[in-house]
């Protein structure tokens, strides 16, 4: 009897033996698994900051890039107003002329730039893009409607870069 009860406190010694090696065998999967995790999480984070840097990089190239491209775009302008300036023909008309075909290019040039004008008579004043400079009152017109422009508005794809600054109606 005595060695039955030895071989079963030696069957579950074994028995819990197999159980606590396969629990420890099972903990160093887990510590190893966590470990390449771990070092996946870490190198994910780096090349992440890697790409933030390269994209802030990229930006700030492009800005750069883009602005000095806007000001070539702006120096055939000035070379047509030099001539303009630096021409023996001073009729009034002749330079009225060249200043219309100045305004005409700085107008297409804006327009590939994306930089649309705003703010016609007419239009419904809107305070988000409209600077009301006066008010007068016109009864032909209804309350808020602009009667006259000072400035045209300006808008840089979706940014409003400069307000309209207009005349409103006031009833």
């Amino acid at each position: 009897m005595a060695k039955d009860k030895n071989g079963k406190k030696d069957k579950t010694i074994k028995k819990v033996t197999k159980q606590v090696s396969k629990k420890k065998n099972d903990l160093k999967a887990i510590e190893s698994e966590l470990n390449i995790l771990k070092d996946k999480h870490i190198r994910l984070k780096a090349e992440f900051e890697n790409f933030r840097r390269r994209k802030s990089e990229e930006i700030s190239r492009l800005l750069q890039f883009e602005g000095e491209n806007a000001i070539k775009g702006f120096l055939p302008i000035l070379d047509d107003f030099n001539r303009m300036i630096n021409t023996d023909n001073t009729s009034e008309q002749s330079l009225k002329d060249g200043l219309v075909l100045m305004n005409s290019k700085i107008k297409k040039y804006f327009e590939t730039l994306e930089i649309i004008p705003f703010g016609e008579k007419g239009d419904l004043m809107n305070p988000e893009i409209h600077d009301a400079m006066l008010t007068q009152e016109n009864k032909k017109y209804d309350e808020g409607t602009i009667l006259d422009v000072f400035e045209k508005g300006y808008r840089y794809r979706d940014k409003v870069i400069r307000h309209a600054k207009v005349i409103v109606n006031k009833k």
